[in-house]
């Protein structure tokens, strides 16, 4: 069975800094994975992506800057460094995986992963 595993959220002021980690059991195959958020009553957001053929990254205009993707291959573990946080990037973060071929581009639509994290909450006060 397919497992992702969201960890790191919490609570920080504004200008604070957290690390969330994806741990991935039980899927082979995959070509990019990707961090998603939501509020409730709100669309789901793509955040960031990686796509491991090429280790390409890509970034929702909101976080540019601030917010860095990346993956340790030996520990199936997905990272999201966010720094310089904000009171808007308040939400629950989601990390996802797909096994689609993919071309290139932001791969930041969610109907693009087919496997998904429980999430974890990220609050920002200011």
């Amino acid at each position: 069975q397919v497992q992702l595993v969201e960890s790191g959220g919490g609570s920080v002021q504004a200008g604070g800094s957290l690390r969330l980690s994806c741990t991935v059991s039980g899927l082979s195959g995959a070509t990019a994975m990707a961090w998603f958020r939501t509020v409730p009553g709100e669309d789901r957001e793509g955040v960031a992506s990686i796509r491991f053929s090429i280790a390409s990254t890509y970034y929702a205009d909101s976080v540019k800057g601030r917010f860095a993707i990346s993956r340790n291959n030996a520990k199936n573990t997905l990272y999201l460094q966010m720094n310089g946080l904000k009171p808007e990037d308040t939400a629950m973060y989601y990390c996802a995986a797909t096994t689609r071929v993919l071309d290139g581009g932001p791969h930041l639509a969610q109907e693009l992963y087919d496997n998904w994290g429980q999430g974890t909450q990220v609050t920002v006060s200011s």
